[in-house]
C-alpha cells in the first residue's frame, strides 16, 4: 500500500535522482564557499550550512571554506569597552583590533566551525591566512581615511591547501594575512579572500553566503531577483545603481574570480536552509549567478 511514508520515501529518491548528474559534473571540482552572516550565528542555520559541506565533500566535491566573524568581533570588542569603525563597510583596525581579529577568527571562530564538521563527521582542518605563508598581503589604501591592518591580498600559496584537499579534508581558512613589506598581522575581507582563493585553484564555482536572496532590481522586493547577470553587464548595473552598498564590493569579488579562471560564482542567501544543496543539485539553483 502506498501510504504516506511510502510517498515521503519516493520524494526523497526522486531528488536524489535528480542530483544525480550534478554529483557526476562535479565530483573531483573544486567549489570555494565564504561563509558568514545569519547563517553564521544562527543555530539552525549553522548546522545546515555544514550537514551540506560535509555533503558535498562526501560526494568528492573538493570544498573550501572562507570565513569572516564581524559579530563575534564586535562582541568582544564591545566587552573590553571598544567602539568599532567602519570605512566603506571595512572596519578600521588599529593595533588593538588587529589583535582582537586575530584572536576571534583565528581561534575560537575557526576551531568552533571545525570541531563542527568533524561532529558531522566531516573532516576538517583549520588554517588562517598565516599559516604556511597561505596569504600575504599589502595595506589597504583608502580615500575615505586610514583603515589601520587592513590589507589587499597579493599572493596565495595554493600548496597547503592543495595538500589538504589531496588528504580528503576539508580546508576552513580565516581572513586574516601577513604583510608582504612588514610581516605583521592584517585584517581582510573575507569575500575577497574567497575570491582570490578560488582564482588561484581556478575553482569550479565561488559560493558567497549573505543575508539577502541576491541581486534583486528593488532591494525591498524578493520577486525582482536578477538570477543571472554577464560580466559585461555588471559595470552598468553598478551605473545605474542597481549594484550599490554592500552589493558592489561583493559583485567586484564575483567579477574578479570570473576574469582569473573561476567558471561561475553565486551570491545567494545564507538564511534559506540548505541553500547551498539547492544551488549545486538543481537546475534552478538559487540567488544571482555571475558568468
Amino acid at each position: 500500500m502506498f501510504n504516506r511514508d511510502s510517498h515521503n520515501n519516493f520524494l526523497k529518491a526522486n531528488l536524489l535522482s535528480q542530483a544525480l548528474p550534478y554529483i557526476q559534473k562535479f565530483n573531483g571540482k573544486t567549489i570555494v564557499i565564504k561563509y558568514g552572516g545569519n547563517a553564521m550565528i544562527n543555530e539552525e542555520l549553522k548546522n545546515a550550512v555544514i550537514t551540506d559541506i560535509v555533503l558535498l565533500n562526501c560526494v568528492g566535491i573538493r570544498v573550501i571554506v572562507v570565513h569572516g566573524g564581524g559579530p563575534e568581533i564586535n562582541s568582544f570588542l564591545t566587552k573590553i569597552g571598544k567602539k568599532s569603525e567602519f570605512i566603506k563597510g571595512l572596519r578600521v583596525t588599529d593595533e588593538e583590533t588587529v589583535d582582537v581579529v586575530q584572536m576571534v577568527l583565528a581561534g575560537k571562530v575557526n576551531k568552533d566551525l571545525v570541531a563542527l564538521i568533524d561532529k558531522n563527521n566531516g573532516k576538517a582542518i583549520g588554517l588562517c591566512g598565516i599559516d604556511a605563508n597561505l596569504l600575504k598581503c599589502k595595506k589597504a589604501q583608502s580615500d575615505h581615511g586610514d583603515l589601520g591592518y587592513v590589507g589587499d591580498i597579493t599572493e596565495v600559496n595554493e600548496a597547503i591547501i592543495e595538500h589538504c584537499l589531496n588528504g580528503g579534508y576539508i580546508p576552513v581558512i580565516s581572513s586574516v594575512a601577513l604583510g608582504q613589506e612588514d610581516g605583521k598581522v592584517y585584517n581582510i575581507n573575507a569575500d575577497s579572500v574567497a575570491a582570490k582563493i578560488s582564482a588561484k585553484l581556478k575553482a569550479e564555482k565561488l559560493i558567497l553566503l549573505t543575508d539577502v536572496p541576491g541581486l534583486m532590481m528593488d532591494p525591498k522586493d524578493p520577486t525582482s531577483l536578477i538570477s543571472e547577470i554577464k560580466l559585461q553587464d555588471v559595470q552598468r548595473l553598478i551605473d545605474e545603481n542597481i549594484i550599490s552598498g554592500g552589493m558592489i564590493p561583493k559583485m567586484e569579488c564575483c567579477v574578479d574570480a570570473v576574469k582569473n579562471g573561476v567558471v561561475r560564482t553565486h551570491i545567494i542567501d545564507g538564511r534559506v536552509p540548505h541553500s547551498i544543496l539547492l544551488e549545486v543539485f538543481s537546475n534552478e539553483g538559487v540567488g544571482t549567478m555571475i558568468y
